[in-house]
This record gives C-alpha cells, sequence and structure tokens, in this order.
C-alpha cells in the first residue's frame, strides 16, 4: 500500500533530496535502489513520460510497481503524461505504489478538478507548472494541493540547464501556498544551484546527474543537504 502519510511528514524543516530514477542506471536496478538507501535518501522521485505530452518516453506501471516491490522508500511520482485523469490512470498509478502523484497544470483541461480526484484516492497530489507558465495561471489550484513543482527546465529530457525563472515561482508561491504545502523544484539541481533554490522556498530538490554521476552516493546527497541547509540572506544575482 501506498506510504502517504510517510510521505507528507518528510523532511519537516530539513531539506529533502530525491533522486530522480530516469537517470539510474536500469540494467541495475536493484543495486541501485540499495546504493541510494544505504546513502540515506528518504524517497525517490519517478518521472513517467508519455511521448505527447513530453517529446520522450520513459516508463510506466511496470516499473512503479517493480520500485515498490523492491523498497519501503515513499515514491513521488510525477506524470509528465497528457490527460492523465483518463483510462484510470490515477488509480492504477495508485495501486502500483505511488505515494504521491503530480501531474502538470499545462496537461489537464481543469486541474483542480483531478487533484481532488488524487486525493480522494488517498494519496498526496502534487501540481507542476512549465517554466513559461505563470503562478496565476494555478492560484485557484493551492488550497487542494499538497506540493507544487516549479519546473526548472522544460520536462522531458535528463540533463538541461537550470532556468532561474523558477526562483521568482518559487517566491510567489511560498508567500501564497499554507505552511504546510511542500515546495518543490526539478531540472538542473546541483551543487551550483540547489543553495539558491532553497533560499527562494523550494524544501524537496529532484536531483538527476548531480547524484548518479557522482562516484560516492552518500557523499554527493550529504554535500547537497548541507548546501540546501546553509541560510542565505539573499538569492545570487541573476547572470
Amino acid at each position: 500500500m501506498p506510504l502517504s502519510h510517510s510521505l507528507a511528514k518528510l523532511g519537516g524543516d530539513a531539506p529533502l533530496i530525491l533522486p530522480s530514477i530516469l537517470m539510474c542506471d536500469f540494467g541495475r536496478i536493484e543495486a541501485e535502489i540499495r546504493r541510494l538507501e544505504d546513502a540515506g535518501v528518504e524517497a525517490l522521485h519517478l518521472d513517467v513520460m508519455d511521448g505527447h505530452f513530453v517529446p520522450n518516453l520513459s516508463y510506466g506501471l511496470p516499473l512503479v510497481e517493480t520500485f515498490r516491490r523492491l523498497t519501503r522508500l515513499p515514491l513521488d511520482v510525477h506524470l509528465m503524461i497528457a490527460n492523465p485523469d483518463q483510462h484510470d490512470y490515477l488509480r492504477r498509478y495508485r495501486d502500483a505504489g505511488a505515494d504521491l502523484l503530480t501531474i502538470h497544470a499545462e496537461a489537464v483541461a481543469e486541474p483542480r478538478a483531478v487533484l481532488e480526484q488524487i486525493r480522494s484516492l488517498g494519496v498526496l497530489a502534487g501540481l507542476a507548472i512549465n517554466p513559461p507558465t505563470p503562478v496565476s495561471a494555478i492560484t485557484n489550484c493551492l488550497t487542494v494541493c499538497d506540493l507544487v513543482l516549479a519546473m526548472s527546465v522544460m520536462p522531458g529530457f535528463g540533463g538541461q540547464s537550470f532556468d532561474r525563472v523558477a526562483l521568482d515561482k518559487l517566491a510567489e508561491l511560498r508567500r501564497l501556498v499554507r505552511p504546510e504545502v511542500r515546495l518543490e523544484i526539478d531540472g538542473g539541481i546541483n551543487a551550483a544551484t540547489i543553495a539558491d533554490s532553497a533560499a527562494a522556498g523550494a524544501q524537496w530538490f529532484v536531483v538527476g546527474s548531480a547524484i548518479f554521476r557522482s562516484e560516492d552516493y552518500r557523499a554527493s546527497v550529504r554535500q547537497l543537504t548541507e548546501l540546501a541547509t546553509q541560510p542565505r540572506s539573499a538569492m545570487s544575482p541573476r547572470c
């Protein structure tokens, strides 16, 4: 069964590093999970791509089920798919083991209704916005969000450069959402960008290359956590 209540309690005021499984070695999935568990990560981020809403394909229900079978870590499932409320996808991903389901505001006609549907399934509901989408487009949805994800790259591919427009959105969202709503950032998060992201208001950080391309997962997670924890009086100036 999903671990939604555990996921809701994760982090508290401390930053939460979520490895983006899209970047792992899929030929050694169980070994990768064990390395991440040994590194002290508290949850995993799974990107589901449909080749329609985003220009790439990743994995679907069978892989989510596999991760659920191999670990008790909470699963933050990011649905980069068009019309996720169709074909009973939301229930099926919950049953596969998702603890949190994040949809894209750009992928559905009525995001609020879909978020309410997710919550009715007993899992946490997240709403993501792409870099061109203003916060004003989702203000009517914020009261039914458990998490809001500000994308700092266009979704679909790993390894993209960080778009600092996400920092302004995080700062705006921090003023608008309830204190218990988690703010997440995804795309280009590494040692050079995580502190500014934390200063802007992010609490959860989706990390790909900065973990999976390192030799020591534990050292990378520790470094990123420390950088996100360091107090910052202001964000760095824009380049």
